[in-house]
């Protein structure tokens, strides 16, 4: 059902500020989809690699079937209208394929690969280091390299150790390469859209927690332009700066703060690499506290590097030490009680911040 909706006040928001347009409400999994399909159809040369994405073919009329679209229906219903030419499936080889579609990019094309979890990058590591990232400064300039990955990351859903991981820093320290972090099917669409019509490689992380969240999508298509946070909420006693999933419990954790009478201000960072460190300034010289919520574990993490900027470059702003609630510097645990006790909560943000401001 299609409905219109203003759009809130936001840096990055392509539409503007106040700006009525048409769209419906969307599960997160469904906008991503529904991207795949409009940049497959804005441009010939986009295409998508990876294991199990078709759903395999039919014995007998060697048709492909729409079996599921790979373990999160990512790209459920896209060989159908695409053909297998544009939607390839491919061995069980992460270092193969990415490889594989790094020469695609190089020749011109523009391929999207979907490297099922997070975990798996390891195996790709490699061909995303080396090739992916340094390519264009090799060549000096003269070679582009517009690849487009994306996995699932985060505990909470029961898929243990090696499932689970939400290592992004690991991509965000690799010069050349992008790294945005959807935390909504807003969000979604327009780094999607933006990272697959890029001419330089772009690994879109998405959070699995996330994957069923639903939001108001636009109708239209649109870009957020990559490097830029965006305010989901404005306050004056604290900033609350999240990433992914972790926007979502920064947002409920400021609307538990506000039945305690603190105004908290909340940060989207939706890219990690680059990064927006204007909005981080920005809100610190306001607010003068600033917690920092990140599912990654501790140690050389993207908590760290955001409050080593703010302590480098706001600190006399500061009224209170930079805090960051972080995963502990374990791996994941596959007990549910213990992989829930691992994420950072709404409830550990709350009392951060209130041992913060002494309540």
């Amino acid at each position: 059902m299609t409905t219109t909706e203003q759009r809130p006040q936001s840096k990055t928001d392509p539409l503007g500020p106040g700006y009525k347009v048409a769209g419906q409400e969307m599960r997160y999994r469904d906008a991503f989809n529904k991207t795949l399909r409009d940049e497959l159809n804005h441009d010939p040369d986009v295409f998508i690699m990876g294991e199990d994405i078709s759903g395999g073919f039919d014995k007998d009329t060697k048709e492909p079937l729409d079996a599921w679209g790979g373990p999160f229906a990512a790209t459920k219903g896209l060989v159908q209208d695409f053909g297998p030419e544009r939607i390839r499936d491919a061995p069980i080889s992460e270092a193969g394929f990415v490889g594989a579609a790094i020469g695609a990019a190089l020749t011109g094309l523009r391929p999207v690969v979907d490297l099922m979890y997070f975990d798996f990058v390891t195996v790709a590591y490699d061909q995303l280091l080396s090739n992916a990232a340094k390519s264009r400064y090799m060549f000096g300039g003269q070679t582009k390299v517009p690849i487009t990955l994306f996995a699932r990351s985060g505990a909470g859903t029961g898929h243990a150790a090696q499932h689970s991981e939400s290592f992004y820093s690991m991509l965000a320290h690799i010069p050349g390469l992008k790294v945005v972090v959807p935390s909504d099917p807003y969000s979604c669409r327009g780094l999607l859209s933006a990272a697959i019509r890029d001419d330089d490689p772009v690994f879109l992380v998405n959070d699995k927690k996330l994957i069923n969240l639903t939001g108001f999508v636009p109708d239209e298509s649109y870009v957020i332009e990559l490097g830029k946070g965006r305010y989901l909420k404005r306050g004056k006693d604290v900033t609350l700066v999240g990433m992914s999933y972790t926007s979502i419990v920064c947002k409920e954790a400021a609307d538990k703060l506000a039945g305690q009478g603190i105004d908290a201000e909340v940060i989207d960072m939706m890219s990690l690499s680059p990064f927006d460190e204007d909005i981080l300034l920005e809100s610190v010289m306001k607010t003068n506290r600033v917690v920092i919520v990140d599912e990654d574990t501790p140690r050389a993490s993207m908590a760290s590097e955001f409050a080593a900027v703010i302590a480098d470059k706001a600190f006399d702003y500061l009224d209170a030490p930079v805090k960051r609630v972080t995963a502990p510097h374990t791996p994941v645990p596959y007990n549910r009680g213990l992989e829930n006790a691992f994420m950072p909560k709404p409830d550990d943000v709350v009392a951060t911040v209130l041992k913060m401001m002494a309540r």
